[in-house]
C-alpha cells in the first residue's frame, strides 16, 4: 500500500494510453495495478465467450425443435395414413363422420396440435376445429398428391403451423386422400423457452467459476506485485536503490540461515563493512563489531535499542520479515544518534517542562476557590517537579481580603510522593522566622533556591527538631516561591526534593517561579472571588428574614443556600396579616452577586409595604411590577452601570385565611407551588402563570382553593427542581415523590425534599417554604349581623362583652365595647347595608366591622368646637393596630387588642380621651 501512494503519478486523459499505465473499465473503474488489469481482460473474454455459447445453444435448439418438430408430424401423418381401416372409412358416404373422433383421439394419444384428413382435392373429412370440416385445406398438396411426403410452415387456422403432407395411396398406387398433421409455432417455441432457463443456469454456472478462478488468479498475482501497475514497479524499482542508498539511515536485511542479503552505503559507513559483505554469513563479515552480529543473528524483535558500536551510539530497529507466512530473516534500521544524545536530553527536558506548565493552565483554577486551587497547585507538581509541595497562605487570603506586611501563613496544601513526610501537617497555622526562605520571600516577591538544607542554618531556626527530621527523611533541597499577583504577596508554595540525588539548579528556579506566577493569577481570582461571594452572602442573609414570625394560621419550615459560584436573588418570606391571615412570599431575581441581592432587598421590602395596605395578590404583583420596570429605567439612566439593570424578576404571594380555610394566590412567572392533601395527593395547583416581573403591559390573575386542615403549601424556586443534569420535568416529579407523606411535619417533609433534590454544589439559590395549615375554631370566631338602626349599638356591646367573659378576656370589654361602638356607628352613619361584626381569639383579640359601603375612613384630630370626628382617634388609641381592607362586596375596618398577660400588653389611659375639663 505505501508504494502505491509514493507513485501516484497522473496522467494526461488527453494522451493516448502508456503501456502500463492504469485501464478503465467500461463500468468507469479505474485499475492500476497489473493484477487488476489481467482480471479485466480475463473477465471480458469469459463473458464472451459465455454470450457466443449462449446464442450458439439457443440457435442450436432452435433448430433441434424445429427439426423434430417436422419429423413428429411426418411420423404421426404417415402411421394415420397407413392404419387400417382408413380406405375403408374414406369409401363411406360421410367418412367425416368416421375419421373425425378416429383423428381427435389419435392427435391428443400423438402429441400433435392437429390431424387433418382431406381428399385429393383438398376438402377436409377431420379438423381440431369441427367448423372446419368441409372447407379446404390451408398448404400445398400438389407434391403429396405426386406420392410424396411433404412439409412446410404456414399460417392455418390454429395460427403458424409446421405441418407435413402424407398421401394415402391405394393398392394399385393410386393417390385416393391425404393426411395432414402438424405442431403450432407457438407449441414449438414454448419448448424452447422452457429450455432456456436451463441454458442460462448452467452458462451463469460456468461463467460464475471462470470469474472466480480468474479472481484468484489476480489475487495471487496482486500479491506478488502488492497492486502495483506495469510503470509503477518499474519506477518502483528505479528508485529503490537511488532511495536505498541516499537515505541517511542504515538499512540490513538477513534471510533465514544469517547471511546478508542487503547492506545500503549508510550501514556499511555506520558498521565499517567491506563492499562485499552482501551474500557472507553474518558472521564471517569483516569488521562487523561483535555484538551488532550477535543481535543480527538473534533474529529477534528490537526497538530503538542502542548499541555502542566503536565510538559510535546506534540505534537499532529490528523486525522479523514473513514472506511465506514464517519467518525467514529480519528488516535492520540504523542510526546513529551520538551527536543527537545530549541535544535530544535536553529537548526532552524543555518539553517536559513545557508539559508542566501546559498541564499546571489547566489543571490550576478549575473553581473559584482558594484551598481547592492550592490543592490543584500541589498536585500537578508532584511528583514531575517536586517531590513534595507544601502552599501557605496568608490567613486573610482565605477568607478573601488582601494580606498586609507580616501576617502569618496557614498551610493550606500539602502533596507528596509519601504520606509519612515530617513536613509542617495542612492547617497548621505557622509564623515563618525572618531568617527563613518562606519569611523572606514573602517580604521580598522573589523566590529563594536553598540547594542543601542541611547546611541552611536560618531554614534550621524556624523548628530545629523538625529541621532534623526533614533532613534525616531525604529532604535535601528547597525552592521557596512566593505568590504574587497585581504586586500583592499571597504566600509562598515550598518545592521539596528528595529522590532525586542532585539539587535544584537555575533553570528549575526559573520553571517553579514561572509555575508559581501562572497559579498566583488563578489565587487571586479565587481570593477575589471569595471576598465578593461572602460580601454578597453576608448582604443577602441580612435581607432575607432571620426568623419567621409568630403565627398561628400555618407551621411553617423554610430553607435558603445560596449558589456555590454566586448569590443570586431568591427570596422568601412569611407575612402575618390582619385577621389572622397570612401571606406567603417566594421570589427570584434573575441574575446573580450583589446586584442581584441587593434587588431582591428592595423587592421584600416593598412586599412589606404593599402587604401592610391589605391589598389582594395580583394587584400587590401590578405593583412590584410597576416599581420593577421603575428601578429598569432608573440604571439605563446611568451609563456606567446600565449593564447591571434588573433583566426581571419572578413572584409568587399567597394569602391564606384559617377562618375560611381559604388560599388566594397569583404568580409573576414563578413555578406554581404544590398542595400535600392530608390523605397524601400532592397535586401542582393549576395557577395562572403571569408575565415576569418587569415586562409590563400584562394584568395578573388570582386563584382561589380551598385548603383542608393539615394541607402542605409548597413553595420553592427554580434552583430546587432545575438542574443540568436534569429536565425541571424531573425535578418535579421527583419533588412530588418526596412530598407523598402527610405524616411528616414541614421540618420533616423540608428534608426529605433537601436529601433527594439538592445537589452537592449547587449553581443558583435554593429557597424552599413548607407551610402546613391550621384552622381557628369554631369556638374563637364569633360573628353578628348588626341592623341598620342606632339602637343595634347597644345589642352589638352587650353580646361582644358576652362572649369576652366567656373567652376569659373580660378585661378587654370596656375597650372593646368603646371599639365596637365607634367601629359600628361609623358603619350605621357613613356606610350601607349589610353591617357584620365578627371578633377573633388568637394571638390578640381582632374586632372587625363589615359593611358594603367602599368610602375608606381617615384619622384625623377634632378641634375642640367638634362635637365629633374622635372615633377612629380613640380606636387607634385602645388598639395595637387598626386598619382597612377591601372584598369585592365590602370593606372591613379591623382593630387589634393584644391579649392581657402578653409581653408588650398595655392597658389605655382612658382619662387621656376623655373630652372633659377637670373639674
Amino acid at each position: 500500500m505505501s508504494a502505491r501512494k509514493c507513485y501516484n503519478w497522473v496522467r494526461d486523459l488527453s494522451s493516448p494510453p502508456v503501456p502500463g499505465t492504469s485501464v478503465r473499465s467500461p463500468l468507469g473503474i479505474r485499475f492500476k495495478s497489473v493484477a487488476g488489469q489481467v482480471f479485466v481482460l480475463q473477465v471480458a473474454i469469459v463473458v464472451l465467450l459465455a454470450a457466443g455459447a449462449l446464442l450458439a445453444l439457443v440457435l442450436q435448439s432452435r433448430h433441434d425443435i424445429d427439426r423434430e418438430a417436422r419429423n413428429r408430424s411426418v411420423s404421426v401423418a404417415e402411421t394415420f395414413a397407413h392404419s387400417l381401416g382408413l380406405q375403408d372409412a374414406l369409401k363411406r358416404p360421410d367418412p367425416a363422420a368416421v375419421l373425425q373422433p378416429l383423428a381427435e383421439q389419435t392427435r391428443k394419444a400423438a402429441g400433435v396440435d392437429f390431424i387433418v384428413v382431406m381428399d385429393t382435392r383438398g376438402i377436409r373429412y377431420s379438423h381440431p376445429q369441427p367448423d372446419r370440416i368441409g372447407k379446404r385445406f390451408v398448404g400445398t398438396i400438389e407434391p403429396s398428391l405426386a406420392g410424396r411426403v411433404h412439409t412446410e410452415s404456414v399460417n392455418g387456422p390454429l395460427g403458424k403451423e409446421i405441418q407435413a403432407v402424407v398421401p394415402v395411396t391405394a393398392a394399385d398406387g393410386r393417390v385416393v386422400a391425404l393426411v395432414s398433421a402438424g405442431l403450432t409455432v407457438k407449441n414449438v417455441t414454448g419448448v424452447v423457452d422452457r429450455q432456456l432457463p436451463v441454458i442460462l443456469l448452467a452458462i451463469a454456472t460456468g461463467l460464475a467459476l471462470a470469474t472466480a478462478g480468474t479472481a484468484l488468479i489476480s489475487r495471487r498475482l496482486r500479491r506478488q506485485t502488492h497492486g502495483l501497475g506495469t510503470q509503477e514497479m518499474t519506477r518502483m524499482y528505479e528508485h529503490h536503490d537511488a532511495v536505498l542508498h541516499a537515505v541517511r539511515e542504515g538499512v540490513l536485511i538477513t534471510d533465514g540461515e544469517g547471511r546478508l542479503l542487503l547492506a545500503n552505503d549508510e550501514a556499511k559507513r555506520l558498521l565499517g563493512l567491506p563492499e562485499d559483505a552482501e551474500g557472507r554469513h553474518i558472521g564471517a563479515v569483516p569488521g562487523l563489531d561483535r555484538r551488532m552480529a550477535d543481535l543480527l543473528l538473534s533474529g529477534r524483535e528490537t526497538t530503538d535499542e542502542v548499541l555502542e558500536s566503536g565510538d559510535r551510539l546506534l540505534v537499532v530497529n529490528q523486525r522479523p520479515t514473513h514472506p511465506r507466512g514464517r519467518p525467514e530473516g529480519a528488516a535492520v534500521t540504523i542510526r546513529d544518534s551520538t551527536e543527537m544524545q545530549i541535544l535530544t536530553s535536553r529537548a526532552d527536558t524543555a518539553r517536559r517542562r513545557l508539559k508542566l506548565l501546559y498541564d499546571a493552565g489547566g489543571d490550576i483554577g478549575t473553581s473559584l476557590d482558594v484551598v481547592r486551587t492550592a490543592e490543584e497547585l500541589a498536585a500537578v507538581a508532584v511528583p514531575r517537579f517536586a517531590d513534595f509541595v507544601t502552599v501557605d497562605l496568608a490567613e486573610p487570603v482565605l477568607h478573601g481580603e488582601e494580606p498586609g506586611p507580616g501576617a502569618d501563613m496557614r498551610r493550606t496544601a500539602v502533596s507528596g510522593i509519601r504520606s509519612d513526610h515530617p513536613l509542617y501537617p495542612c492547617g497548621r497555622l505557622i509564623d515563618f522566622l525572618p531568617s527563613t526562605p518562606q519569611a523572606r520571600g514573602y517580604g521580598t516577591g522573589e523566590a529563594e533556591l536553598v540547594p542543601d538544607l542541611a547546611h541552611a542554618p536560618g531554614w534550621h531556626a524556624q523548628d530545629p527538631p523538625r529541621a532534623r527530621a526533614i533532613v534525616e527523611y531525604g529532604i535535601h533541597s528547597l525552592i521557596a516561591a512566593p505568590l504574587k499577583a497585581r504586586g500583592v504577596v499571597l504566600g509562598v508554595v515550598n518545592f521539596w526534593r528528595s529522590q532525586k540525588p542532585e539539587p535544584f539548579d537555575e533553570d528549575e528556579l526559573s520553571l517553579a517561579e514561572e509555575l508559581v506566577a501562572r497559579a498566583a493569577v488563578s489565587m487571586d481570582n479565587a481570593r477575589r472571588f471569595t471576598r465578593e461571594h461572602a460580601m454578597a452572602v453576608t448582604l443577602q442573609r441580612s435581607l432575607l428574614p432571620r426568623a419567621l414570625p409568630e403565627q398561628s394560621a400555618m407551621d411553617v419550615a423554610h430553607f435558603y443556600l445560596p449558589a456555590q459560584s454566586g448569590v443570586g436573588g431568591d427570596w422568601f418570606d412569611v407575612i402575618p396579616l390582619p385577621g389572622s391571615r397570612v401571606a406567603l412570599v417566594v421570589g427570584d431575581v434573575v441574575g446573580h452577586g450583589l446586584h442581584a441581592a441587593a434587588t431582591m432587598g428592595r423587592l421584600r421590602t416593598a412586599v412589606h409595604n404593599f402587604s401592610s395596605l391589605d391589598l389582594p395578590p395580583d394587584e400587590i404583583l401590578a405593583r412590584l411590577d410597576d416599581l420593577v420596570q421603575r428601578i429598569d429605567h432608573d440604571r439605563e439612566g446611568d451609563g456606567d452601570d446600565a449593564d447591571d439593570g434588573v433583566l426581571g424578576a419572578t413572584c409568587l404571594y399567597a394569602v391564606y385565611d384559617p377562618v375560611s380555610q381559604h388560599c388566594t394566590m397569583a404568580r409573576a412567572g414563578h413555578l406554581p407551588p404544590l398542595v400535600v392533601a392530608p390523605d397524601g395527593t400532592t397535586e401542582i395547583v393549576e395557577l395562572p402563570a403571569g408575565p415576569p416581573l418587569g415586562l409590563g403591559g400584562m394584568p395578573f390573575e388570582t386563584a382561589e382553593l380551598y385548603l383542608a386542615e393539615g394541607s402542605q403549601l409548597v413553595l420553592y424556586t427554580d434552583g430546587l427542581v432545575e438542574q443540568r443534569s436534569r429536565d425541571i420535568g424531573e425535578g418535579l416529579e421527583l419533588l412530588r415523590a418526596a412530598l407523598s407523606h402527610p405524616d411528616r411535619d414541614p421540618h420533616e417533609s423540608c428534608r426529605a425534599v433537601l436529601d433527594l433534590l439538592l445537589p452537592d454544589r449547587p449553581t443558583d439559590d435554593v429557597a424552599l417554604l413548607i407551610a402546613r395549615t391550621r384552622t381557628l375554631g369554631e369556638d374563637r370566631v364569633v360573628q353578628w349581623d348588626v341592623p341598620m338602626e342606632p339602637s343595634a349599638v347597644g345589642a352589638a356591646r352587650s353580646l361582644a362583652a358576652k362572649k369576652l367573659d366567656e373567652w376569659g378576656l373580660t378585661e378587654l370589654g370596656f375597650a372593646t365595647e368603646l371599639i365596637l361602638s365607634e367601629l359600628i356607628t361609623n358603619a350605621l352613619r357613613h356606610g350601607s347595608a349589610p353591617v357584620r361584626v365578627r371578633l377573633l381569639y388568637d394571638h390578640t383579640l381582632t374586632c372587625e366591622v363589615w359593611d358594603g359601603s367602599s368610602n375608606a375612613p381617615h384619622l384625623r384630630y377634632a378641634a375642640t368646637t367638634d362635637e365629633g370626628g374622635r372615633g377612629l382617634f380613640l380606636v387607634a388609641q385602645l388598639s395595637e393596630r387598626w386598619g382597612t381592607r377591601y372584598t369585592p362586596e365590602s370593606k372591613i375596618i379591623w382593630a387589634e387588642q393584644a391579649l392581657p398577660g402578653e409581653a408588650g400588653a398595655t392597658t389605655p389611659d382612658f382619662a387621656a380621651f376623655l373630652d372633659v375639663d377637670p373639674l
